[in-house]
């Protein structure tokens, strides 16, 4: 039996976390009638009251609409960068595990090569080179070093589902390898890719600040949790508001996409491993 998402207490809580912090991310630069990009020079470096929420950086920027600002560009590149990489990996895996022999082997091949890349070094050379793409370009980078892992394992899995009867079948009946991949496959991996997806929504949420905290991710004046934690990691203690705020933003972000990606693995995944092979219902 599979035990509903909203019965788990973490997924109740991550689901309310991740949902608040989408409120905030949005809705946040209309609560505060700032912009980001404002500066008060009658307040540089104030601390937090009623006129600035979360107080002021050095230069009088108003810091909780660029956390707002930072929390919503951390939320879109993560979901970019999640979707992006989980479905690039899905399509190799099925595509290198049902068709087997030379396509098996060369997706495999591409899958290693891209495994010892070091990934670090080459974001770090190439980000540089597609600040004037904007923002989207920077997400696609990151999606094309996140999704080897997931190839890895969608592959595993597909090896196993094409020995069940029911594929073999469709494919005795002359159905095509597109459609049985699409129809007889994938809907077997649902909960797999689900749990992935919303697990690599924090790891790219995390590669993408710590690259924007190098000075290699979002570039000024636009701002993302990863600048503003860059900008303040000289003064966390003489001015607390300017670093903690956007670093606690963060952690909570993290938080809630992994407490919502366990409590979709513990949901979807069933009580007998041989049952997540086993055929759906006959239509």
């Amino acid at each position: 039996m599979r035990r509903g998402p909203l019965r788990s207490p973490s997924a109740v809580a991550g689901a309310l976390l991740l949902l608040g912090l989408f409120v905030l991310a949005f809705a946040g630069p209309q609560l505060s009638g700032r912009s980001y990009a404002d500066v008060d020079y009658t307040a540089l470096r104030s601390p937090p009251g009623a006129r600035h929420w979360f107080g002021t950086n050095r230069i009088g920027q108003d810091v909780f609409a660029q956390c707002v600002r930072g929390l919503q560009k951390s939320l879109l590149i993560g979901l970019l960068v999640a979707v992006a990489a989980t479905g690039l990996g899905t399509a190799v895996g099925v595509c290198a595990g049902y068709l087997g022999g030379w396509v098996d082997r060369a997706l495999m091949f591409l899958v290693d090569l891209m495994l010892v890349v070091p990934a670090f070094l080459v974001l770090v050379i190439a980000a540089p080179r597609l600040r004037t793409l904007g923002w989207l370009a920077y997400a696609g980078l990151l999606a094309a070093f996140g999704w080897m892992v997931t190839a890895r394992a969608v592959r595993a899995m597909t090896r196993s589902l094409r020995e069940r009867q029911f594929v073999l079948v469709a494919g005795y009946m002359g159905v095509g390898p597109v459609t049985v991949m699409r129809r007889h496959i994938l809907p077997h991996l649902t909960s797999f890719l689900v749990t992935d997806a919303t697990v690599a929504v924090a790891g790219a949420v995390i590669s993408e600040t710590g690259l924007s905290y190098f000075g290699f991710g979002v570039q000024p004046p636009d701002v993302s949790l990863g600048t503003l934690i860059a900008d303040a990691s000289e003064v966390p203690t003489t001015y607390p508001w300017m670093f903690f705020f956007p670093a606690g933003l963060l952690v909570l972000l993290v938080l809630a996409c992994h407490l919502i990606g366990e409590a979709l693995r513990d949901a979807l995944a069933p009580a007998d491993p041989a049952a997540a092979l086993a055929p759906g219902p006959a239509a």
